[in-house]
């Protein structure tokens, strides 16, 4: 089956600044010193060469903010454009401060480069240092970030939201003030916690996030929760975000080179192809291609 992967990650620690992984923080996840090298695009095509990939979308890797986030984007167009090479990644999901003074000109030269094709600025925030990605707990509701949010439909951008499942309520909020936006929900909703109380907290979230028509949900990350998932263990994950969504608004995604430390490229899609079998040829055609190509325009 023909696949695109509409999310995962490039760097290259010889030519470019990546502080998180120069200087390892107490991450989430774990110990993700398997990760902290090069991960350039010969490695991830040779890592999904078992399986038909035709397309892929990059997203902002934690380069150097300070500096300038429109080097990566240049960067990764330049490695799209490589004559050598066969095109990925085929779509540009970029970081922007948006509430920064001079987004707009930030912005514009993202847009610059054709392939650019959304913002990711991690919203998640929580109750202790390594739940937080964000500056502050308050962005979405901060004037000035929604200023700067605005400005993604004038350029025809995407939003890639990554939140909590405690922070969902008021992230349906913003997605329905703002329907103009089409928004992209990350990592299946990050379902943080293993008991079910937490999976209570993340379906009722996930289902205000689906009543927002705008919000649209990539199906990945679960390494990050669960270094040891089963198909079972992530089943009732998958199946209660298509459920929710519907097949038109999900699609499968690999988070690599990040989740290649629980699980190779292979066994994860393995495991979404099994979790679907029983759906039809278009709906898994919907999942796994269709609705990639769609929601990032490839």
């Amino acid at each position: 089956m023909q696949i695109i992967d509409p999310h995962h990650h490039l760097w290259d620690l010889e030519n470019h600044s990546y502080p998180w992984l120069v200087d390892p923080v107490d991450h989430f996840a774990g110990d993700y010193a398997a990760i902290r090298k090069s991960y350039l695009i010969t490695d991830f095509l040779e890592d999904a060469r078992p399986q038909d990939l035709v397309k892929s979308v990059h997203v902002q890797a934690g380069f150097d903010h300070d500096d300038d986030p429109v080097k990566e984007t240049a960067w990764l167009q330049s490695v799209a454009d490589n004559p050598a090479l066969p095109g990925f990644p085929h779509g540009i999901v970029a970081y922007a401060d948006l509430a920064a003074p001079d987004i707009d000109e930030t912005l514009a030269r993202h847009c610059a480069y054709p392939n650019m094709r959304g913002i990711r600025q991690m919203l998640n925030h929580g109750p202790e240092p390594r739940l937080c990605f964000a500056p502050r707990g308050d962005l979405m509701q901060d004037s000035r970030w929604r200023a700067g949010l605005a400005l993604l439909a004038r350029f025809g951008l995407s939003f890639d939201l990554q939140i909590w499942p405690w922070q969902m309520e008021e992230a349906a909020a913003l997605a329905l003030a703002f329907p103009e936006i089409p928004f992209i929900v990350n990592h299946t909703g990050m379902p943080y916690g293993q008991g079910p109380a937490d999976f209570d907290r993340w379906r009722a979230g996930m289902r205000h996030l689906a009543e927002a028509l705008n919000v649209v949900v990539k199906i990945s990350g679960f390494g990050m929760f669960d270094r040891n998932w089963t198909i079972d263990s992530i089943r009732p994950f998958v199946l209660e975000t298509i459920e929710t969504f519907g097949p038109d608004r999900c699609m499968f995604a690999s988070n690599f080179p990040v989740d290649k430390l629980m699980r190779d490229y292979t066994g994860i899609w393995d495991a979404f192809f099994t979790l679907t079998g029983t759906s039809s040829e278009d709906e898994r055609r919907t999942l796994f291609h269709d609705n990639a190509a769609r929601y990032y325009r490839l």
